[in-house]
């Protein structure tokens, strides 16, 4: 558990822990990833395995199954759905809802900074909605300069689009960095809803762990750009 250990403190955007934990979550377009990830709701769960080098119907494979459920069944088809699912282990792009200072606090072990999410031009009705109502917060270790993890949660029920009223949301994104190339992935998530429709009340729980990952570039030659972009990066760094 983290205990608050000191008053709110200015921290800087483009520099520091923050900023160098900001860096971290901006993957290349060019990243890609082949993941084994188990979704569970309750005792009940599914293992996939992901990976974008096989051919269109083998790349998203079911491998081990345990208890019968619905809800768990439609999120495993949804994530099977998308053209590329392991776009779901690479953060938001987070650096557009800070301002150039934000307030922390240290918690001992971390610090935490609240927020509020800015939506990008690329996302939905309902990411641009969810922008405006969500409480934001992000855990970051001031040692390694890296998010830990990130947390939305509506504070009040509300009326969402399309006529559902959202009385409870939560979600959880937990992160680790990938030691080879230094960036942020997320290995794991935590959501939990309840909407009303109607007459119609819909709840979902349920959890995702990252068992196995294995990122790579799509060429050789964007690995091999992304790595002097690093190395500039560092030697800025070092003669800032």
């Amino acid at each position: 558990m983290w205990i608050a250990l000191a008053a709110p403190f200015l921290i800087a955007t483009e520099s520091g822990p923050l900023g160098d934990a900001l860096d971290a979550t901006q993957a290349p377009n060019t990243l890609r990833a082949a993941f084994t990830v188990e979704l569970r709701s309750g005792e009940d769960l599914r293992i996939v395995r992901f990976d974008p080098r096989l051919e269109p119907g083998n790349r998203w494979e079911l491998v081990a199954e345990q208890g019968e459920n619905e809800e768990l069944d439609q999120v495993t088809a949804e994530w099977g759905a998308e053209t590329a699912p392991d776009a779901r282990l690479f953060p938001d792009d987070l650096r557009a809802s800070f301002s150039q200072q934000v307030m922390a606090e240290d918690l001992g072990g971390a610090w935490r900074v609240r927020f509020d999410h800015r939506p990008s031009l690329t996302d939905s009705e309902i990411d641009a909605w969810a922008a405006d109502h969500l409480r934001a917060t992000v855990w970051i270790d001031p040692v390694s300069e890296r998010f830990l993890r990130l947390d939305h949660e509506l504070p009040r029920p509300v009326d969402g689009p399309r006529g559902v009223r959202l009385i409870h949301y939560s979600q959880s994104y937990f992160l680790e960095t990938d030691p080879s190339y230094g960036l942020s992935y997320v290995s794991g998530l935590e959501i939990e809803l309840e909407a009303r429709a109607g007459f119609q009340t819909v709840q979902r729980a349920y959890s995702a762990r990252v068992l196995e990952v294995e990122f790579f570039f799509a060429s050789a030659a964007d690995q091999a750009d992304f790595e002097k972009q690093q190395a500039r990066h560092h030697l800025t760094s070092d003669h800032g």
